[in-house]
């Protein structure tokens, strides 16, 4: 009786259309049978350095020269003959199917059969955290047809595309909804810059108790400060209490407050701390598996606090490579976690020592890596001076936004209440003296002619109309 594996096998050697559609979502170890592997393995990397397929003559000399064992050899070459006998290429629509069944049924029974080994692990080299993923994994095998769009052939799905609401989590300053064009999207990395102390923490606690207070779940990673720290924080800003107060409070009126707090949202928080540099995106894709594991948790926007003093998964402690490589395989990597998980993260980074004390931050006061604004997709600065600390306000600069155009309200203040960890929306009038602000012409206001004034947003104002 022939074998579903020796079909596939023929039809990888003898039809070329069939095998260029498959090859690339079959494994080696999808073949049980060890000599059905050798000459899966054999095709496959004749294929492959090649770019063309194998005949039977340039398989058997392969074999005939390999390091195998002479058993081994023997019925590698017993195989292609009988494959060679029997050339004639199969059906090609329901081979296809058929292999995309064998490919889905034998990634599920490796994944188990993994997950069973992590199981009996005594060595604890593996964690339980990664079972999920693995199943996942296997269950969403499947041939992708699609080979790119199709500019002509396509305008209708890049027309729905245009007018596709996408899914963003929102934040509840105006300013930032606008420059955003209403949030933070799904699978982006988006970065705020600023000095020590200038308010990295409180942008990230704020707007995580702002997408709590929507519903919404949030995982908030932290390496800087203790997960009680940040709930202090989040607590000052959502119960409306400042943080000198916090530990004064009564639990009666704390409890009663948070019960409040609880009726309101329908959203959870979850805060995990890590050691200063000692995770990286391998650690969070577990911590979001066995969140979802084991609290049925599945987060709507992360923030990590913040992306310096993580770690990279793919370049090792010590290795020997400079800041910029190191950092910007960080920034790859969670921008990697945002796509795989469907969700946007939020984390921040230091200014360098010039970009400290300087009021006008750019791209180039970035620490460290200038690779992490070139992966991030939005990139924005917070300044502090002692004029804007008096008047309870923090400057913000757009650098770089892939959302818009980052010279409309390319800078503009919030107000901060730092004694509650909150940040608000200034009065209009904050607005008027920043030097390009870059203003769009609906919110300009009108002038004695019905029209909308038409400013030059430098530091020459140039005429109004």
């Amino acid at each position: 009786m022939k074998r579903l594996e020796t079909t596939i096998l023929k039809n990888l050697i003898y039809c070329e259309e069939y095998a260029r559609k498959v090859i690339p979502f079959i494994k080696q170890d999808y073949f049980s049978d060890l000599t059905e592997r050798n000459v899966f393995k054999a095709i496959y990397n004749f294929t492959s350095k090649f770019k063309t397929l194998p005949t039977h003559e340039a398989l058997v000399i392969n074999f005939t020269e390999s390091n195998l064992s002479e058993p081994e050899v023997r019925n590698a070459i017993t195989l292609l003959n009988e494959i060679h006998d029997d050339k004639d290429p199969s059906e090609q629509q329901w081979l296809t199917e058929q292999t995309e069944k064998f490919c889905q049924d034998k990634s599920i029974y490796n994944a188990i059969m993994e997950s069973v080994s992590i199981l009996d692990d005594k060595t604890h080299t593996k964690s339980k955290g990664e079972i999920p993923k693995l199943l996942s994994d296997a269950l969403g095998v499947s041939f992708d047809n699609s080979v790119g769009h199709d500019y002509l052939n396509d305008s209708d799905s890049r027309y729905d595309f245009y007018h596709r609401v996408e899914s963003r989590i929102r934040f509840d300053l105006d300013l930032f909804n606008k420059i955003t064009k209403g949030g933070f999207p799904i699978k982006t990395l988006n970065i705020a810059l600023a000095g020590t102390g200038v308010g990295k923490s409180l942008f990230m606690c704020h707007c995580s108790a702002a997408a709590l207070s929507q519903g919404k779940n949030v995982l908030y990673i932290t390496m800087e400060m203790a997960e009680e720290r940040i709930a202090e924080r989040i607590d000052a800003n959502l119960l409306n209490v400042d943080l000198s107060e916090l530990q004064t409070l009564t639990r009666e009126d704390y409890l009663r407050k948070f019960g409040v707090l609880k009726d309101k949202t329908q959203g959870k928080l979850i805060i995990k701390e890590y050691p200063t540099a000692s995770a990286h995106a391998g650690h969070f894709r577990s911590l979001l598996n066995e969140l979802k594991l084991k609290k049925n948790f599945t987060p709507d926007i992360i923030f990590i606090d913040y992306l310096n003093i993580c770690c990279s998964s793919r370049i090792k402690m010590g290795a020997s490579i400079n800041s910029y490589a190191y950092i910007k395989s960080i920034a790859e990597e969670l921008r990697g976690l945002a796509v795989e998980f469907a969700v946007p993260v939020v984390s921040a980074t230091q200014t360098t020592r010039s970009g400290f004390s300087n009021t006008d931050v750019g791209l180039e006061d970035t620490s460290e890596s200038f690779g992490l604004p070139a992966t991030a997709d939005f990139m924005f600065a917070l300044i502090s001076t002692e004029e804007l600390e008096q008047l309870n306000q923090i400057m913000v600069k757009q650098l770089k936004n892939r959302y818009g155009d980052p010279n409309l309200y390319k800078r503009f203040v919030v107000g901060v209440d730092r004694s509650k960890m909150r940040l608000y929306d200034a009065e209009p009038s904050a607005q008027a003296g920043i030097v390009d602000t870059g203003v769009p012409d609906d919110d300009k206001p009108l002038n004695t002619f019905g029209n909308r004034e038409r400013r030059f947003n430098s530091k020459f104002e140039g005429v109004k109309i």
